[in-house]
């Protein structure tokens, strides 16, 4: 690769778009939403362990420069001295990895309090009445209740990046990582980005907060959630009540682990 790289990673409904859609107003960055990247790594991985026979024959060395082949042959147009951003939420949990291939590299996670990222689910799901969506296998007959529950599972959409995330927390790389909350990017994103700015070592540069472009609609209408990585014109900070149940919401209020020190014991840092 010609340029540099970092990541985004994090939880769902948590900005990451929002973000991407910020800093690829520099010129000089390429951001964007979920990548082919992640999947195509972990693919990798799979096909070179032992459950391929022939994976004998291949050295870690090997293992290591066809991995990184993936990010330099997916952004081989990227030009010298520009940057590019490669979000997944899987990357929280390949923290080892991407250190080690990328020493440099930084990674930005997006957080949010749980359950208004349930909520916001949900609320895509209302608003769709007439199609059933693909987070959930396209199947119509469910409830809140159990839509929270598939969510919330761990392998599921939120479940999975908040244990991954918790792991990245915990692990050895801290040091690359900086939390970015959902509630500081929507209501001071001069203050968020700046931040961002600073963490991973670029020139502060003049973003546009009232003008902002960002279209996956064709993406969105495929996995039948229209609006799924919508993002408005303008940066702000949505009011409004939840529709998430009582019970629902006293279930999950409380893992936001990232704004608890007792729970945040490498004191990675959070804007």
């Amino acid at each position: 690769m010609q340029g540099d790289i970092h990541f985004i990673s994090g939880l769902p409904r948590a900005g990451s778009t929002l973000l991407s859609a910020i800093l690829r107003q520099n010129p000089r960055f390429r951001a964007g939403m979920t990548g082919p990247v992640g999947s195509l790594v972990d693919g990798m991985l799979r096909s070179m362990s032992m459950s391929n026979e022939t994976a004998i024959f291949i050295t870690d060395e090997q293992r290591r420069d066809l991995i990184k082949s993936i990010f330099s042959t997916y952004y081989a147009d990227l030009p010298k001295g520009h940057v590019v951003f490669d979000t997944n939420r899987n990357w929280c949990a390949r923290l080892p990895l991407i250190t080690d291939l990328f020493p440099r590299a930084k990674v930005i996670c997006c957080v949010r309090q749980i359950p208004w990222i349930l909520d916001s689910v949900e609320r895509l799901i209302r608003k769709n009445k007439y199609q059933p969506s693909g987070i959930f296998n396209f199947e119509p007959g469910s409830t809140v209740y159990s839509r929270v529950e598939g969510l919330a599972a761990p392998n599921g959409m939120v479940g999975f990046a908040w244990n991954a995330l918790r792991e990245a927390f915990c692990g050895e790389q801290t040091a690359c990582l900086l939390a970015l909350t959902y509630e500081t990017l929507t209501s001071q994103p001069e203050r968020a980005i700046a931040a961002v700015y600073e963490f991973i070592g670029e020139k502060p540069f003049a973003h546009d907060f009232q003008n902002i472009e960002f279209d996956a609609e064709e993406f969105d209408r495929r996995i039948g959630t229209p609006g799924l990585h919508k993002v408005g014109k303008r940066v702000e900070s949505p009011g409004r009540k939840t529709v998430l149940p009582g019970d629902l919401w006293r279930k999950y209020e409380n893992d936001a682990f990232w704004g608890d020190p007792a729970r945040n014991p490498n004191q990675v840092k959070v804007i």
